[in-house]
């Protein structure tokens, strides 16, 4: 069975609340405070955690932080109760980690579907975890697969053929995708050169990869070079001299 850790300081809402899940056959715990619900997580462990973000003392956002530090509790899907609908508010939550806002006064059935929607999500990430069929990282990918990454401690599954492009930052890389969402992850430009389709994507410079899936007109540049232009990317990409014949090779 499922647990669902409930903080909440009216306690109405908290014991509607949990009443509501006990009766579809979850292990439910409660707190008034978000000290008392610090605690129980970090104790019990809960599949999910339901928490309004105006309460005395510690706020919801103040809880979803301090549990982000502990390594048994950073990935607990996190569900947020609020009055507010402040776009700033909503950024706040969404930064540190918050998988899902519901607005008071809500439906049970939104409070359920939401619920189940964050806990199946999981349990896909974890049977993809534990696949046999899971590929290694010496493996290369093809555009119909999909790359399970790590974003605010959190998996989350990225279609490879969304990928538009890939460049260096540091000691990182910025994965940007077609819908104009972008994700940094802790890998080399190189690591990505090696498990990407080779016929779909292209290293253009030291650090930067492109999907050539997107690419929409190619221009002679100086010096041998050329400009790239993708699809739903105002600028241009430049290929360096260095990596021209690849796209040549391509071009053939």
């Amino acid at each position: 069975m499922k647990k669902i850790l409930v903080i909440e300081d009216d306690k109405n809402v908290r014991e509607n609340i949990k009443t509501l899940l006990s009766e579809e056959g979850f292990i439910v715990y409660s707190a008034s405070a978000g000290d008392e619900g610090i605690i129980i997580a970090k104790n019990e462990i809960p599949d999910l955690i339901v928490c309004d973000i105006m309460m005395h003392g510690k706020d919801g956002y103040a809880v979803l932080k301090e549990l982000s530090k502990n390594s048994f509790t950073k990935s607990i899907p996190f569900i947020f109760l609020t009055a507010k609908v402040e776009r700033s508010d909503l950024r706040l939550g969404m930064e540190l980690g918050a998988d899902d806002y519901l607005f008071k006064p809500f439906k049970s059935e939104e409070l359920l579907k939401s619920i189940e929607s964050r806990l199946r999500r999981v349990d896909v990430f974890k049977a993809e975890l534990s696949s046999p069929k899971e590929k290694s990282h010496t493996d290369t990918y093809t555009t119909d697969d999909k790359i399970l990454i790590n974003v605010n401690s959190k998996p989350q599954m990225i279609k490879v053929i969304e990928i538009l492009f890939i460049t260096a930052e540091n000691q990182y890389t910025s994965l940007n995708l077609l819908g104009g969402k972008s994700y940094l992850i802790r890998k080399s430009i190189s690591y990505w050169e090696k498990i990407l389709p080779e016929k779909s994507f292209l290293r253009i410079h030291r650090s930067t990869i492109i999907n050539m899936e997107y690419l929409l007109k190619i221009e002679k540049y100086y010096n041998s070079s050329f400009l790239l232009r993708l699809k739903n990317v105002s600028e241009p990409f430049i290929i360096s001299k260095r990596y021209a014949t690849k796209l040549r090779t391509k071009m053939i």
